[in-house]
């Protein structure tokens, strides 16, 4: 594979040599008891009002855990492991893992433009069809910067484009910086990589999701749309205020996030990724390694000023997919995944091949994720507050 190019590439070669002066992983801790487990989950519960969560530990690239929480809607009925749950931007990361498939098959290259995939320029794809089904594309006649585009760029969320065009001021997708110079978090990205596939490719990114993660993993509850088999076993969700609102059964595969699952399914996922199953080595690698430096204070707003040089955390930095960084176990990544009434998060170390999942149908359970994921894990030097922004945790710091 190529490496990633210009500003970039320095900035992520910046990000390795600052990794490569951390010392190594110290010893981490005991994977705690299951009622251990269950105690601080009840006490983060009562703590931030949230009615649901489940949990996954994975241990040496193995499920060792799996509990669930709480309460899937309103009526009360029990939230179980093998309860639907909302996915949401998780789904970036095994949309990523899926490309990394076709990658090691040479059926993608991620520094091969996009547009040198499509039978047309770019903006000359229009249409009601083209524009529900993924975004605006014709909002970008006149501005040839599209041709940069390429994989790794909207795996990394270096597009240049917003979250979603939708939510500009005039509704218009647009350029806010040069392609690949900077991170700057964007569905769109991975709207347009999923175009491409499809398109370009004539896959359709539902089927291969299924028959090359979710079947071979053994997911059997986990799809990129609404399944009617779903409706019995469902989690509904609360927002922050604690008012519940229905699911919302996603009609068509998002690669930016449209994935309905299980905590028991997730956890296989999450295990057979620490592990390297399912993908080459160096493609496993790739996905979880420094590819482009991280310059902001937070990861929303989306197009916020970049620091200073100074005051940027030299460790922390895009992968494939995933946010990657260094802490005192040594190398580690996570993904979040978040709406109005959902929390998710994914934590793994790569010294132990260990993991935590949060998933919650609640958002308020995003408060005690860092005293979840530290009471597994340990110390791991996740960024949270970049995460998560301006939200007050439980225990407060």
């Amino acid at each position: 594979m190529k490496p990633f190019s210009n500003a970039a590439g320095l900035a992520a070669t910046l990000v390795l040599a600052a990794c490569a002066s951390i010392p190594g992983p110290g010893p981490g801790p005991a994977m705690p008891s299951g009622q251990a487990m269950d105690e601080e989950v009840r006490l983060a519960m009562r703590a931030t009002g949230a009615r649901g969560i489940a949990v996954a530990v994975i241990e040496d690239g193995e499920v060792v855990h799996v509990a669930s929480y709480g309460e899937r809607n309103a009526a009360g009925e029990p939230l179980r492991t093998d309860t639907i749950m909302y996915g949401a931007s998780l789904t970036k990361a095994v949309f990523a893992y899926m490309v990394m498939q076709l990658v090691d098959e040479g059926l993608v290259d991620l520094d091969r433009p996009v547009g040198e995939v499509l039978a047309r320029p770019l903006p000359e794809y229009a249409g009601p069809d083209v524009e529900a089904r993924y975004a605006r594309w014709s909002d970008l006649a006149g501005d040839d910067r599209w041709r940069a585009l390429t994989p790794r760029m909207l795996l990394t969320h270096s597009s240049g484009f917003a979250n979603f065009g939708f939510l500009e001021p005039d509704g218009k997708l647009r350029f806010h910086f040069a392609p690949g110079s900077r991170y700057a978090y964007s569905g769109d990205g991975f709207i347009l990589l999923q175009f491409m596939l499809e398109e370009g490719l004539g896959l359709d990114i539902g089927q291969e999701m299924q028959r090359r993660v979710f079947d071979p993993l053994g997911m059997t509850r986990t799809s990129m749309m609404w399944r009617e088999d779903f409706a019995g076993n469902l989690a509904d969700g609360w927002d922050i205020a604690g008012r519940p609102e229905p699911h919302d059964e996603r009609s068509a595969p998002r690669a930016s996030g449209s994935m309905d699952m299980t905590i028991e399914d997730f956890a296989r996922f999450a295990a057979a990724y620490v592990a390297g199953r399912g993908l080459s080595e160096s493609s496993r690698r790739e996905m979880a390694s420094a590819q482009l430096a991280i310059t902001t204070a937070s990861q929303f707003p989306t197009l916020q000023s970049e620091l200073p040089p100074a005051a940027r955390r030299r460790d922390l930095a895009a992968g494939l997919g995933l946010l990657v960084f260094q802490g005192p176990q040594g190398a580690a990544f996570m993904r979040g995944g978040h709406n109005d009434v959902t929390g998710n998060a994914w934590v793994c170390v790569e010294a132990r091949r260990r993991c935590v999942v949060l998933l919650a149908n609640d958002v308020r359970a995003e408060a005690a994720f860092p005293r979840l994921a530290g009471f597994v894990l340990g110390e791991t030097g996740v960024p949270w507050a970049w995460v998560l922004g301006d939200l007050v945790f439980w225990p407060p710091r």
